[in-house]
């Protein structure tokens, strides 16, 4: 089995930072990429950002610069380094870990932007 642990969320108003992280851990022995989505009220989850293991990332065209994603692979953990945050950032953000050819999930946190 494989867990993700998920933390950093919170409210925060626009304009601010958060910082999330998700770590891994369970039967992992050889990971493709990690990654974050998100997904809002009445909205599909969406792709904000993956790493993999060499380094290469992608990110969301809503992104724009705001958001930088990393990873420690030792620790098998990502973080996502959100900047300059929007109200329509508004979601819960999940953390995925890729071992291809299984995928896992974790269970989400909540990012409020707000005034």
């Amino acid at each position: 089995q494989v867990q993700l642990v998920e933390s950093g969320g919170g409210l925060v108003q626009p304009g601010g930072s958060l910082r999330l992280s998700c770590a891994a851990s369970g039967s992992i022995f050889n990971i493709y990429a990690m990654g974050w989505y998100r997904q809002a009220p009445g909205k599909q989850r969406e792709l904000v950002a993956t790493i993999t293991r060499a380094g290469t990332t992608n990110y969301g065209n809503f992104v724009k610069g705001r958001f930088t994603i990393s990873r420690d692979n030792a620790k098998k953990t990502v973080y996502l380094q959100m900047n300059s945050l929007k109200p329509e950032d508004t979601a819960v953000y999940y953390c995925n870990i890729d071992l291809r050819p299984r995928e896992y999930w974790g269970q989400g946190t909540q990012v409020t932007v707000s005034s």
